[in-house]
């Protein structure tokens, strides 16, 4: 009985042991690669080099977020990381795989991919441009470097851009601090998804894959290309998807006088626009070496991202550079160099160059107040301002951006949210002329066949978190205040959305006949489940930004793991992943010819015709699964006059004041604005805006 005691205590004290290792492999082709030097950051800090068989453990872990480096084998070249979070349990499977069969020859070196687990290959991390830092900061992006023979070790995701960590991030990241700084100045990477083939069997001349480019979103001021899978799009449609990195916020768009040298890209101020333009060239010197074709590229991209693709074709430098677009719930908007470099009393804006420095006067103490700031400023030579402006970390240049403007201003004045100062008219990387004015001649923008919608429930995205609108719990959505006022609101600020994102730009390019076809869609998806209570298919339905994963037909990793557990459920799995079939069908038949037609290969039922000028014919896709509407033609064409006249008309408000707040929240602060119009509101008028808040 004792040695069976005995032998019980020694068979726990092993699993208590084996509970606290991390450990994994490093292997080529299967084969274990040995002596590879790995390090577990921790107190203290522990290196252990991989045995015979590529294997390799830490014991005794204590619970905590670590970071296993990998210095590279003989004959490669990169470090790689992994960040872990360790609980009580032990971690395995921590592997580092290459592939031979992924080696590539590009203009700066060889890389070297992996398999992902549906058979693609993958290549992650690769740099397209030399890092942005130090006095490369606000500068025109440059070619990447030449590394040596070595081959470069594409196995993880470059950096995240340096942006201020936004609330989804904190949603996934318990330790994040909302508006700290999160990701690296160097972070000009971009990562590859092909179908797997060996080197001698990379498709030649007319054999070529289709490339589609993803465009990333996020306000242009936050997000990431390692955000978005193209696996599945890679394997299912054949083609090759590239998603990009791009310098956001302050450090992707800013202007100031102190900044100007005389070159014209480096003066221009759009340095993410110039991130996006760089990267497409290195697709057009490099994709043939991994089966895509140079002469057949696609850029796409959602929200801000469909606003840079929209900015690609009004740039003379992306001439050429690509050949097909798809603006997924974007808009367009440029603006003046005056206004993102001035002093708000010469016409500048609340982030201005000259407002900005401001900020970080007053940050350092040297200032107590904006007036006192902008005296200062104006004693101050341009090389001193500049000299000031590099020596700044980029937490302070994020938290001089992130000062709040007051909401009256918004309200009344027109100011816009911080993220929408970017696209600069410099003359040179953009025109200086109005984009829409710019769209109407084909001989001022780059035209090329175009793709462009946007959801049903575009603004629910923003209301669902909204205490003005909704009942919440820890900061969680419930239940709506007014469930009618919540949807009828949501209805008309998305309907404004489609004016501004789809039928405005459509027409102003329709408008010119040597523009080519031209595919809108609404999407419509609004399955989400019911969880106790709170009814997620009606607070978000189809929001902002739900598209992508249906495009993409990978919803592993959308929002964040937590919010995709509520979103995708076994229940609603059928009809999504049918949907999601079809649409990523009919962007990569759009890759492919210029037309979606009846999706890849002839597979879908509906054949997706191009918008006309006919009042009366069918002009978009709406996308649904076949439980409900299903996908379909339709005819929904709207417009700011259209929709002032429903809103004068519509009977479906509780009472008068929640017509007059609509009005305020799609009109205020614009040039839409219409006083009379508004005080003679369904002839009953409406009151002054301070007595609706």
């Amino acid at each position: 009985m004792f040695r069976l005691i005995h032998i019980a205590l020694i068979l726990f004290g092993t699993s208590l042991i084996s509970a606290c290792n991390i450990s994994g492999t490093v292997s080529r082709d299967g084969v274990g690669l040995a002596d590879v030097k790995i390090t577990l950051s921790g107190d203290p800090e522990k290196t252990v080099t991989t045995d015979s068989d590529g294997h390799y453990s830490f014991y005794s872990v204590d619970p905590g977020t670590y970071i296993i480096t990998l210095e590279p084998p003989a004959g490669f070249t990169r470090v790689l990381t992994r960040t872990l979070e360790k609980s009580s349990s032990s971690l395995s499977n921590i592997d580092f795989s290459l592939n031979s069969d992924s080696l590539r020859e590009t203009e700066t070196g060889k890389v070297i991919g992996f398999e992902e687990d549906n058979g693609t290959h993958a290549w992650l991390g690769i740099p397209f441009a030399e890092p942005p830092i130090e006095s490369r900061r606000w500068k025109a992006p440059l070619p990447a470097s030449s590394w040596s023979d070595d081959s470069y070790l594409a196995l993880q995701h470059g950096s995240s851009c340096i942006q201020a960590t936004n609330e989804l991030h904190a949603l996934s990241d318990g330790d994040a601090v909302v508006g700290e700084p999160l990701g690296s100045e160097d972070c000009l990477y971009l990562n590859i998804r092909a179908p797997q083939f060996s080197p001698q069997d990379i498709p030649m001349g007319n054999e070529r894959l289709p490339v589609m480019v993803w465009i990333h979103g996020g306000a242009n001021i936050g997000g990431s290309s390692s955000e978005y899978n193209g696996k599945a799009l890679a394997q299912q449609q054949n083609v090759i998807v590239v998603t990009i990195n791009y310098r956001l916020s302050l450090f992707g768009w800013f202007s100031h006088p102190a900044l100007q040298t005389g070159d014209s890209l480096d003066d221009s101020g759009n340095y993410g626009t110039l991130d996006n333009i760089r990267a497409l060239q290195w697709i057009q010197d490099n994709i043939e070496q991994f089966g895509g074709d140079p002469n057949n590229v696609t850029v796409f991209g959602e929200s801000a991202g469909a606003w840079n693709v929209l900015t690609l074709m009004l740039s003379p430098l992306a001439d050429g550079l690509f050949h097909k677009a798809i603006s997924q719930s974007g808009r367009i908007n440029t603006y003046e160099l005056s206004m993102v470099q001035n002093y708000i009393e010469d016409g500048g804006y609340y982030h201005s160059g000259r407002e900005i420095f401001n900020n970080l006067l007053i940050a350092e103490g040297e200032a107590g107040d904006r007036l006192a700031a902008k005296l200062l400023q104006n004693e101050m030579a341009l090389p001193d301002i500049r000299e000031r402006l590099y020596s700044k970390s980029a937490a302070q240049i994020i938290a001089a951006g992130n000062n709040e403007i007051p909401f009256q201003k918004i309200l009344t004045d027109g100011v816009m949210p911080r993220w929408f100062l970017t696209k600069f008219r410099d003359g040179t990387v953009l025109p200086k002329e109005n984009p829409l004015t710019q769209f109407q001649n084909a001989d001022s923008y780059n035209a090329v066949p175009l793709i462009i919608g946007s959801n049903r429930d575009e603004h629910k995205l923003y209301m669902m978190f909204e205490p003005e609108f909704v009942h919440t719990l820890a900061d969680l959505p419930m239940l709506p205040k007014n469930k009618n006022y919540y949807d009828l609101y949501a209805e008309y600020k998305s309907e404004m959305w489609k004016i501004f994102g789809v039928d405005m730009i459509v027409n102003a390019l329709r408008s010119n006949p040597q523009q080519p076809e031209i595919f809108a869609y609404r999407f419509d998806w609004d399955e989400q489940p019911k969880i106790l209570f709170v009814d997620l298919g009606f607070l978000m339905g189809a929001a902002h930004g739900m598209e992508i994963p249906f495009v993409f037909n990978y919803f592993d990793a959308f929002r964040s793991p937590t919010l995709d557990a509520l979103l995708f459920t076994k229940k609603n799995a059928p009809g999504r992943e049918q949907l999601g079939a079809s649409m990523s069908s009919y962007w990569a038949e759009f890759a492919y010819h210029g037309s979606p037609g009846f999706g890849r290969l002839n597979s879908e039922s509906h054949y997706w015709q191009p918008w006309n000028s006919d009042p009366v014919q069918d002009n978009l896709m709406v996308f649904h699964t076949q439980e409900t509407d299903g996908i379909r033609m339709a005819n929904q064409r709207n417009s700011v006059v259209i929709l002032k006249e429903k809103l004068q008309a519509d009977t479906r408000f509780s009472n008068h004041e929640q017509r007059c707040s609509v009005y305020i929240a799609l009109f205020s602060g614009t040039e839409l604005w219409q006083q009379a119009e508004y005080q003679g509101l369904a002839e009953v008028g409406c009151p002054p805006i301070a007595e609706l808040r």
